[in-house]
């Protein structure tokens, strides 16, 4: 039997995770390419002479021309908090592989927190999602459609009128082989051209 290659595709082992971005370093390494692909660099000074200066519980990447320090995290979801950086990315992790979805009380028990702060990560990396979204846009051969996800009242109008009824427009680009890549949903007041043009 064959199998569907979007459900197969490969993913990052729980193995693989821990030798890559087990360790604080390994996150900070992360963090610090992604931030700066091409290497540190301060557009106030036009340098990117650094020094890497240890400031408490955060790591500051300073400028040797201004001496401005720079926080590997600030305006990130990583921002504000005292959570050491590989515990930060080992609560993405899990929350990106689990497929039907975990909850703090989860992760609590995961990551060896108290419920406020498994709640209060959740809320950060759940909150960064809809972001991520909103900033991706789909490309190449796009094709959409129109449904309604349907609620368990029993009772209500019956029909497309239905109260028990949401409508959303789904949209997915697809490779040059006509394999899905990327999909959105969108919930809409109804399936008029305004309602969908929005």
């Amino acid at each position: 039997m064959a199998t569907n290659g979007i459900q197969f595709q490969p993913s990052m082992s729980i193995p693989e995770y821990l030798a890559n971005l087990g360790t604080v370093e390994q996150c900070a390494k992360a963090v610090l390419q992604s931030r700066w692909p091409h290497g540190f660099w301060r557009p106030r000074c036009c340098s990117s002479e650094h020094d890497l200066v240890d400031h408490g519980a955060r790591e500051l990447l300073q400028c040797r021309g201004y001496r401005h320090p720079n926080s590997l995290t600030v305006g990130s979801l990583m921002a504000h908090t005292k959570l050491p950086r590989s515990t930060r990315f080992l609560a993405i992790y899990l929350i990106s592989q689990a497929k039907t979805g975990s909850s703090a009380l989860a992760r609590k028990r995961h990551l060896g927190l108290n419920y406020l702060a498994a709640w209060l990560l959740d809320c950060k990396i759940n909150r960064a999602i809809p972001d991520r979204e909103d900033a991706h846009r789909l490309h190449g051969a796009v094709p959409f459609g129109d449904a309604y996800l349907v609620g368990e009242r029993a009772s209500g109008k019956p029909g497309r009128a239905s109260e028990n009824k949401v409508p959303f427009v789904a949209a997915v680009s697809l490779n040059g082989k006509g394999q899905p890549l990327y999909l959105k949903f969108t919930l809409v007041s109804g399936f008029t051209a305004k309602a969908i043009s929005q």
